[in-house]
């Protein structure tokens, strides 16, 4: 697989995204659905707190890589949902940290929602991978 970053982005001394990720000749595709902040009883975990909210839906997210055999640094796409975009940006080095640590330099979106299916969700990211 060829992989291309195409207009990337920075935050301060970080990479943030790419507008796009021209890859080439990939060999296995993992699309991933939306996570969320689910504790391991299945109940959405940290009510009202964004930031422990964010970190720990990369924390389900990378568990979904690792069982397909992807990494964090595999996803070419990002699609994140809140509910509230103000808290999310204001927290939004809890993102680029997670993405930084895998050297994952994604195409992304952040947008605000009226609603997620848990009136307790904050936050949900879906993704997309390749290798």
């Amino acid at each position: 697989m060829e992989r291309t970053d195409i207009g990337p982005r920075m935050f301060g001394d970080r990479l943030g995204y790419n507008h796009a990720v021209l890859v080439e000749n990939p060999r296995r595709w993992l699309f991933i659905a939306g996570h969320e902040a689910r504790g391991d009883d299945g109940a959405i975990a940290h009510p009202g707190d964004i930031r422990a909210q964010i970190k720990l839906t990369f924390q389900r997210l990378e568990e979904t890589l690792e069982e397909a055999g992807f990494a964090l640094g595999d996803v070419v796409q990002i699609r994140i949902l809140t509910l509230d975009i103000k808290a999310v940006t204001i927290h939004y080095d809890a993102v680029t940290e997670a993405l930084a640590r895998a050297d994952c330099r994604p195409a992304s979106l952040l947008a605000q929602v009226s609603a997620l299916s848990d009136p307790r969700m904050l936050i949900e990211i879906e993704a997309i991978a390749v290798q």
